[in-house]
């Protein structure tokens, strides 16, 4: 991926023709072997970091003047500290594999915005570049380095710059886990891959052996076309192709679950119950509490009163221990919903949507993704009164 973006953009290309070292790591373009003078008038070289705007696989102009520096405090060639140039001292970690120390702040004049990434950079690496040669002239930058292949374990078929531009590739990182079932692929069960896709989950398994119908349309994310539609693919096959354009590791199965194919959940991370049949529910985290697996279920209660709808969205998780295990068991319906009006196909997509948008944050928050004040295991959202009651474990 690195390698194809900087073919593939001109002012990075422009960059690594002109001898540059130049890089992306999580996300971030780094200049490598930058001259730079010490406090202790010493030359050494640090790296130059910027965050990368992205238009699919090519550069657009930078949406940022600053950079960051890995290195010591840089230094004119007398030793005076670059006040003109630190912003501010960071010393922080960008990602698991860039930890930076220095932010620089230089607007170019008049526009204050770089047209492009080749003027950005080099624009940095000239003014640390110039101190450096004033002690040592056979300092340089552009060292016209062998390139190397770069092994791109990424699940994304693009670079995640939206992780990278909020500062919070080291807490995305925490995502990076290896397997994920979702076991029903409906209304919510679409909804939460949507969502999962989003994330370096390193596998996705859908589980479902429904076809993908019209009705189906009007309660899963995205616009399936009227051709898809008459060609009634199977839900899992359906999902798998729309979000296979973003990212690799999603892995249809178009079964349901039952007593003959438990083992297909076995080496898990992870799952996702999004399913109404209570019996087949009740085999399945059976088998996941057998084998150790975290997972979460989700559900509707929906009613008809004096002419619209009421009801609430319950999202339950069930740690591997046998008190959360419990609590799960006590809250989860194993019956036959059949009678539940949910089942009679009324439309209310952002239902699903809120369902799993709490089972997803559950889940982040499972994994030290997001903060979790209050430790909760379930959920549990009233349409009527607009409120989120949260349940601790019995």
């Amino acid at each position: 991926m690195s390698q194809q973006l900087i073919s593939r953009s001109a002012d990075l290309q422009k960059l690594r023709d002109q001898g540059y070292e130049v890089s992306v790591i999580d996300g971030h373009l780094v200049l490598s072997h930058v001259p730079y003078v010490t406090a202790a008038r010493q030359v050494t070289y640090g790296s130059l970091v910027s965050t990368l705007t992205l238009s699919g696989d090519t550069t657009t102009t930078p949406d940022t003047h600053v950079v960051y520096f890995v290195g010591e405090t840089p230094c004119s060639a007398n030793g005076a500290k670059l006040d003109n140039l630190i912003n501010s001292v960071v010393d922080i970690q960008l990602t698991l594999n860039l930890a930076v120390n220095f932010m620089f702040s230089h607007k170019p004049v008049p526009s204050g915005i770089y047209p492009d990434y080749f003027a950005k950079m080099s624009t940095y690496a000239t003014i640390l570049l110039q101190e450096a040669q004033a002690l040592d002239p056979d300092a340089i930058a552009q060292t016209f380095a062998p390139i190397t292949d770069e092994d791109d374990t990424s699940v994304f078929n693009y670079l995640d710059t939206a992780s990278s531009r909020a500062g919070i590739a080291t807490v995305a990182s925490k995502l990076q886990i290896g397997k994920v079932a979702i076991i029903g692929l409906g209304g919510t069960g679409a909804y939460i891959l949507d969502l999962l896709a989003k994330t370096p989950i390193g596998e996705l398994d859908l589980f479902d052996g429904d076809r993908f119908l019209q009705h189906n349309a009007f309660r899963a994310p995205g616009a399936p076309t009227l051709d898809e539609l008459r060609y009634t693919p199977y839900k899992v096959d359906h999902l798998a192709g729309r979000y296979a354009a973003m990212r690799k590791g999603i892995i249809p199965h178009a079964v349901n679950i039952d007593t003959t194919n438990l083992s297909e959940l076995d080496g898990t991370d992870f799952a996702f119950l999004a399913i109404d049949d209570g019996p087949a529910k009740k085999i399945i985290i059976a088998h996941l509490e057998s084998v150790g697996i975290d997972f979460i279920d989700v559900g509707m209660g929906i009613y008809e009163t004096n002419g619209s709808l009421g009801g609430l969205v319950r999202t339950t998780l069930s740690r591997n221990d046998p008190r959360s295990r419990a609590d799960a068991r006590s809250r989860i319906s194993f019956g036959d919903d059949s009678t539940n009006e949910y089942t009679q196909n009324i439309q209310i997509a952002d239902l699903n949507a809120l369902n799993a948008a709490l089972a997803v944050i559950r889940f982040k928050k499972h994994l030290g993704f997001f903060h979790d004040l209050d430790v909760t295991d379930t959920s549990i959202y009233m349409i009527d009164s607009n409120a989120v009651a949260n349940e601790d474990a019995a």
